[in-house]
């Protein structure tokens, strides 16, 4: 596709950078059903709580090799001493609350799988099994949270997550597909 025609090509107004243009074209709102990659996403997503997500996006593949490809399980048991070490990487977000919490998380996910086989058979629970498809005409429009979105943060934070408010799992719930707020205008809104 020449890059004259991915521009004129109308998209959600925020993504307006080549890596959030990237990012929106190919990976937003399109349903993950992929266990790893949701807890990719649920850790970048807590890490961006206060940022940009552009600055998360810069930071990814850091992030990737920090967190052992996102691999729950080798997550989860990562020491005192390996958390120093991520404290000290200047490619993630040096935030001690942030990496301890992606630690304690890969510890509370795998007890997800264990009691509902995946995480994906979890979390699709909250939206019935299917994406919800919103019909948003502006950006303005789409909300920073939902019942569903307060229902997960609920249930995560019962299970021993942190970095999991209601607006950081509306941004999840997005990320991963369980809701298309890509805006009735742009190309990707039938895609999704």
């Amino acid at each position: 596709m020449a890059k004259e025609e991915r521009n004129v090509r109308t998209r959600c107004g925020w993504a307006r950078t080549p890596l959030g243009i990237a990012y929106h074209d190919r990976e937003w709102g399109v349903p993950v059903h992929d266990d790893r990659v949701l807890f990719e996403f649920l850790t970048l997503e807590g890490a961006q709580a206060g940022l940009s997500w552009e600055t998360i996006l810069n930071k990814r593949d850091a992030y990737r090799q920090a967190f052992a490809g996102f691999d729950p399980a080798v997550v989860a048991r990562f020491t005192t001493a390996r958390v120093e070490r991520l404290l000290a990487n200047p490619g993630i977000v040096r935030n001690r609350l942030k990496i301890t919490s992606t630690v304690g998380n890969a510890k509370a996910f795998l007890a997800v799988q264990q009691e509902f086989e995946t995480f994906d058979s979890y979390l699709w629970r909250f939206v019935g099994g299917r994406p919800r498809v919103n019909r948003w005409k502006a950006h303005g429009q789409v909300p920073s949270r939902t019942k569903e979105s307060d229902a997960l943060s609920r249930d995560l934070l019962d299970r021993g997550f942190k970095f999991v408010g209601s607006t950081i799992c509306y941004a999840f719930m997005q990320a991963v597909g369980m809701v298309n707020d890509h805006t009735v205008d742009c190309f990707r809104f039938k895609q999704v």
